[in-house]
């Protein structure tokens, strides 16, 4: 057995739950046994957990007092209740974070995080250590079913700036390799005369599996690909996070790796929401948080099949409990049950962040993964980026190949007027396409707002 892994199962975790109360071993044990409870059983386990925070939330929290007359509803169904209150927005809540602070409460003695902000809109917020380590348990139960286990080494494709500065990255690396067995390649400056180094480096920490930004992932894999390298060490998957895992990317990861490539969809500032099963299904954490699907434009809730923005309720979330919070992705839920056995909901699709989506002159939505459908049968375009200024505007930039050919270009700008109308494109083109600070990289990026702010003062 590898020895870090020995190391922070005997020591770290005993330490932790010793000295510091920490409680993830347990919860991931009650995950693994209500993963096994029948539809009723979860339904009537999250009913009551949303029971107790709505009213927890009208009695408590400022931002949701003037809600003190659904009490009744809320005892008799919350559900229901839940309808009533407000989608919330990430500006609505920036705005006004103090409000969602739970009276009572010590701010110092909470965990201060913020989302990293590659869309344009970093959000700052506070959370308990009981929801940090309902985030983590649930991460090791999905990891679980794919034979990963607490401590088994690991290599991440991750970090950026902000997360790792000059002056904290020594420090931080060493936490990771001895805490958590785990070491970092950098996912925002992957360097091409480095790839050989990278992976003797995997291949010689030998990690249980690989852990990555799904674009870093691909990127990675990539550079792999255009150098023919490849590690030894046989991986039990590639985890991919953070992103949408489109299945162009995924075919590329799972080659280039020889791994089966699994998806995690979490978010910082909502935990793991769901996580895809060997069987292939997205199953939601159910036990920790309600995930609804709403109208892009009214907030509204829409039947499941149907996309709409994801909202979460975190339900372990005391200290600064959001409601319905919007986390800006798009995806569908589903009415179908997986056929792995597991009596969790299954998300039928993810299918990108709400800032992906464009908007046509005459008010259509068009999703931002039409674009790659249109690129991916281009020869000589390696890679690209389309970005919507307002209506009118938008910017296409293009990185050429040796099979490069203008009539490519000419039929995709002939596309962009087809579908968005008759907009100014800016064509430029260039050596790459520059990842954000984390090391995300993103194809389609819209600039304007479409997301009503009235949904959040219903």
């Amino acid at each position: 057995m590898n020895a870090g892994k020995v190391f922070i199962e005997q020591i770290v975790y005993p330490a932790m739950e010793k000295l510091k109360g920490n409680k993830i071993r347990s919860y991931l044990q009650e995950l693994k046994l209500s993963q096994e409870f029948t539809r009723q059983m979860l339904e009537e386990l999250q009913r009551e957990r949303l029971r107790k925070l709505l009213r927890h939330c009208i009695e408590n929290v400022p931002a949701y007092r003037q809600f003190r007359h659904l009490a009744q509803k809320i005892d008799v169904s919350p559900y229901a209740a839940l309808q009533e209150f407000p989608v919330l927005t990430k500006s609505h809540f920036t705005r006004h974070a103090d409000e969602y602070l739970a009276q009572g409460v010590d701010k110092a003695a909470l965990i201060c995080n913020r989302t990293g902000g590659s869309t344009g809109e970093p959000v700052r917020f506070y959370l308990d250590r009981v929801t940090v380590e309902h985030y983590e348990a649930a991460r090791w139960r999905g990891l679980s079913w794919w034979g990963i286990g607490l401590g088994d080494p690991s290599v991440m494709i991750w970090g950026s700036p902000i997360e790792m500065t000059q002056n904290q990255s020594r420090v931080y690396r060493l936490k990771e390799r001895l805490l958590k067995n785990r070491i970092i390649i950098p996912a925002y400056a992957l360097d091409p005369g480095k790839a050989g180094y990278y992976v003797d480096l995997l291949s010689s920490f030998a990690p249980e599996y690989i852990y990555g930004y799904a674009s870093a992932l691909h990127a990675f894999a990539q550079l792999m690909n255009s150098q023919g390298l490849r590690i030894t060490k046989h991986l039990k998957g590639v985890v991919s996070t953070a992103e949408t895992l489109f299945d162009d990317q995924r075919t590329v990861i799972k080659n280039s790796f020889s791994a089966r490539v699994i998806n995690e969809y979490g978010a910082r500032d909502a935990g793991i929401i769901a996580y895809q099963c060997p069987s292939g299904s997205m199953h939601v954490t159910e036990e920790n948080l309600v995930v609804e699907t709403v109208d892009i434009e009214t907030g509204n809730r829409v039947e499941n099949g149907r996309s709409g923005l994801v909202t979460v309720t975190d339900l372990h979330n005391y200290s600064m409990p959001r409601l319905r919070y919007q986390l800006g992705d798009v995806a569908r839920l589903s009415n179908e049950s997986c056929k792995c056995g597991k009596q969790l909901r299954v998300l039928q699709a993810i299918e990108g962040r709400e800032d992906d989506i464009f908007v046509s002159k005459v008010g259509k939505l068009v999703h931002g993964h039409f674009w790659n459908h249109i690129a991916r049968n281009m020869h000589g375009i390696k890679q690209f980026q389309l970005v919507q200024h307002d209506r009118e505007n938008v910017t296409l930039k293009i990185v050429k190949n040796e099979k490069f050919k203008r009539e490519e270009v000419d039929y995709f700008i002939h596309q962009i007027r087809d579908v968005l109308g008759d907009s100014n494109i800016n064509v430029v083109y260039c050596e790459g396409i520059e990842p954000t600070a984390s090391g995300k990289r993103r194809y389609a990026v819209r600039e304007f707002p479409i997301l009503l702010e009235r949904v959040n003062e219903r």
